[in-house]
């Protein structure tokens, strides 16, 4: 059996975690390049979490400007199983309404501006996202959720834009037709990473609006976001709180093969496989190659 180790990954107005034990701010370095920020390493409720701030501390990085690849893998490193994205996005539908959360287990990836992968010319991988997060974690944070007495739903579309800007009504609107249920710019490619790393993952995703296609709101108005923000802070801190209590200690078997994901994923030949992109690859996919 595998210790679980629990990362939380902070979105808009998380930069810290309260309350925990014999923490530090660590340092470490991946191959992909610099990660958002040091990783703040403790723990919480006798379970082992590793948290890091997904803009930085101060919010310095725009959501093209992060380094997803570097996040996920210094998040491997330092051996996170299971992931939790806590993310601000925006209501795509009525009743779900700003302060509420929602557990989303869908993606639409509309980004165009960010590497999307691990593996590329040398190293070849298709790894499935049918299902891009995990069940079993996703049932603890709805737990957690519930004993919070938090209003949230569990289960949604999470459309992906690049950002930074807001969306025009006109694509509000599509993606409404389309059948989505948030809107944000952090998810992708993080849950396509974290799927490549093999680490299960689940988000969170902290309605802070309803984007710009609601009549009676017209467009995102940033104070009002911040506002919003704040509020879920809190019920996100008290959430991760309650998950690290409920967690097992012993790491859940994903049910759909997230913590096995490139068992058969990885296409290029033992020997035409570029050492050099090998090596990059030792912490994501060091199990099987």
């Amino acid at each position: 059996m595998t210790k679980a180790v629990l990362g939380i990954i902070g979105g808009s107005g998380l930069y810290d975690l309260p309350g925990f034990e014999d923490s530090d701010w660590v340092s470490i370095k991946s191959p992909w390049g610099e990660p958002s920020d040091d990783l703040r390493i403790g723990e919480l409720n006798g379970r082992k979490v590793v948290f890091l701030p997904r803009h930085g501390r101060g919010h310095v990085h725009a959501p093209s400007d992060i380094n997803y690849r570097a996040n996920i893998d210094v998040m491997k490193r330092a051996g996170v199983t299971d992931l939790v994205s806590i993310s601000a996005c925006g209501s795509l539908r009525e009743d779900y309404a700003p302060g509420s959360f929602v557990l989303v287990d869908q993606f639409i990836d509309r980004t165009f501006a960010r590497p999307k992968s691990f593996f590329s010319h040398g190293c070849v991988a298709h790894v499935s996202l049918s299902h891009p997060v995990s069940p079993a974690l996703m049932d603890m944070v709805a737990d957690a959720a519930t004993r919070e007495d938090l209003t949230f739903y569990k289960g949604g579309t999470y459309l992906a834009m690049e950002g930074p800007q807001f969306s025009s009504l006109a694509e509000s609107e599509l993606y409404r037709s389309w059948g989505c249920d948030v809107i944000g710019m952090t998810n992708m490619p993080e849950a396509k990473l974290a799927r490549e790393a093999e680490i299960c993952y689940s988000t969170v995703a902290m309605v802070t609006d309803y984007d710009c296609w609601h009549p009676d709101h017209g467009s995102v108005d940033i104070q009002d976001v911040i506002r919003v923000l704040k509020g879920n802070t809190d019920k996100a801190q008290r959430l991760v709180s309650t998950l690290a209590r409920i967690m097992p200690s012993e790491h859940v078997t994903c049910p759909i093969g997230s913590d096995r994901a490139l068992d058969f994923a990885i296409m290029t030949a033992p020997d035409k496989r570029d050492p050099e992109l090998v090596a990059r690859l030792d912490a994501v996919a060091g199990r099987v190659l």
